[in-house]
Formats: structure tokens, sequence, C-alpha cells
């Protein structure tokens, strides 16, 4: 009996490797490093993400629970050559363990460049956020001062996935598909 529960338990292991790669490669793809859909991990190229919405690095409170609540408008540029789409996720960098997700937007026409105030982009989808609902969730920073990344993403692919998705699903097709990523990270105050 012990040797068939050693070959059981070394039969596991290549499993929970797997595994355990798979959401290693997820986590270092959406960290900054990607496949480019082959091989082993390249750096996805640069793009620039602004809005004229956070001055001095700053989230205005009419885009946090303190305000109106809608989402702020982001300009970006630089998608490389292959995009097939973009994505959006907005989250709490400063949240403890896992960050908090605002919004996930995936499917964005390539050719977009910019998302405006309280708007989706047409034919866009939204993803689940840590709410869950698949809408903009404004953030609501209490205490100390919160980060919050507003992040996209060019993809090599259409996700296709359905609105209002579970946000780990879109988390995890992106990091497979991710050829471009441009970022800004902005401070709300409570």
């Amino acid at each position: 009996m012990t040797a068939g529960r050693d070959r059981t338990r070394r039969a596991r292991r290549p499993l929970r490797a797997r595994a355990a790669g798979a959401a290693l490669l997820a986590v270092l793809t959406l960290a900054g490093c990607g496949t480019a859909g082959y091989g082993a991990p390249v750096a996805p190229s640069t793009m620039l993400v602004s809005s004229e919405a956070f001055i001095s690095g700053m989230l205005a409170q009419r885009y946090t629970c303190h305000g109106t609540k809608m989402s702020p408008p982001l300009n970006w540029s630089g998608a490389p050559q292959g995009t097939k789409s973009l994505a959006l996720i907005v989250d709490d960098s400063s949240a403890p363990i896992t960050p908090t997700i605002y919004w996930l937007v995936f499917d964005i026409n390539p050719g977009a460049t910019d998302i405006q105030e309280d708007t989706l982009p047409t034919d866009a989808r939204q993803a689940l956020n840590s709410a869950g609902t698949a809408a903009y969730d404004a953030p609501c920073p209490h205490g100390n001062p919160h980060s919050y990344r507003f992040t996209v993403y060019a993809l090599n692919t259409t996700l296709k996935l359905p609105n209002g998705a579970p946000a780990q699903s879109v988390w995890t097709a992106i990091a497979a598909a991710t050829i471009g990523r441009g970022r800004i990270t902005v401070t709300g105050n409570p």
C-alpha cells in the first residue's frame, strides 16, 4: 500500500506544478511580462496612458464614491502592430493581499484611442468587478490615500467572452494575449 500511495503522490506533483506554473505565468504577464502568444515570456510593448481628469497625479473626487461615481476619461497611444483588441483594468494597488478591481473592460476596438467620461466604448464588454457587478465601481478611499492603477492592454486576439464574465477568467485571458501595456497610477484621498 505504501508504494501505491507514493506513486499516486508522484503522479499528482506534475499536475500541481503545471497548475502553479500557469498561475505564475498569468500573474507575471499582467505584471508586465507577456508571452506574445508563444514561447518564453517577453516584455510587452510600452503604451502611453493619460487623462486630463488626473491633475497632479490625483483621482478627482467626482470619480470616487464621494462624488458623482462616474468613470474618468482616458486616452492611450502606442498599441503595437498586431493588436486585435484592447482591455482596461482599474484596480487598487494599495488593497491588501489582492488588488480590488473597480472596472474591467475588454474587447475594445483595436483602433480606439480613448474612453470618454462615464461611457463604455461601442461593442466593448465588462467583466464582473470585485463588487460583483459588470460596471464601473467608483473607488472609495477611506483612511489613508490609495493608489489606483488604470492599465490599458493591447491584445493579440478578441476575447469573445460574455458580458459579465468572471474577472478571473477575463484577467487570465488578458494575461495570455497581452502584446502591449500602458498604465497611469493616481492617488485617491479619503
